[in-house]
């Protein structure tokens, strides 16, 4: 018996029952100049840690894999910022799993960031996700050494501040990962980019 789940779930629900996607990832860097900082400051997470023993049959995150694109990269967790955004990883070669979605392989949709552009001459973790098609395989391996296989059901392109519920809870009791990043053309004004990136995969 989990107990704890169904809390956990409906504070994800409430938390993030207005969060548009501007606010969901803010993980967005400059390709046009390199040396350009983060559009958004990084912070620690707020959010308690979670307890191991609370998910049995699943530990924590620590690497994401995706064979199509020669991705590897470790997996830090961050929760909200004190703004209410969700956090992003403090590294542009890392990828960051929000602490109040599930973990990867239990039901309900798992949340995954990356940033998107170049700093410093660099590239990021997630600039060659809109390569992903239907059928591609994305794997995360665990503290305890387990990899949860994931399959691309699809991709979806959103505006910075549309509402996109479907992208925190499918609504139907399975197991997802959805993968979120920054797609578009640079806006100087705003320092982001035009629209949101959204790869959507389903526990194989």
């Amino acid at each position: 018996m989990r107990p704890k789940i169904p809390s956990r779930r409906t504070l994800l629900a409430v938390t993030l029952s207005a969060l548009v996607l501007s606010a969901a990832v803010l993980s967005c860097l400059d390709r046009k100049i390199p040396v350009r900082g983060e559009s958004a400051p990084i912070a620690e997470s707020p959010a308690a840690p979670l307890v191991r023993e609370q998910w049995a049959g699943f530990g924590l995150p620590v690497r994401l894999r995706i064979p199509k694109i020669g991705l590897d990269a470790a997996i830090r967790h961050v929760g909200l910022t004190p703004e209410g955004a969700v956090d992003v990883p403090k590294n542009q070669d890392e990828a960051a799993w929000f602490d109040l979605s599930p973990l990867p392989g239990e039901r309900g949709s798992a949340i995954i960031t990356g940033h998107y552009g170049w700093k410093g001459g660099k590239p990021s973790v997630f600039d060659d996700l809109h390569k992903l098609r239907k059928g591609d395989r994305v794997q995360v391996e665990d503290d305890g050494g387990m990899t949860v296989n994931f399959v691309m059901r699809e991709n979806r392109r959103y505006d910075p501040d549309a509402e996109a519920p479907r992208v925190f809870d499918s609504g139907d009791d399975k197991a997802h990962l959805n993968l979120i990043t920054c797609e578009g053309n640079w806006d100087e004004a705003t320092g982001s980019y035009s629209k949101r990136l959204v790869i959507f995969t389903d526990r194989e």
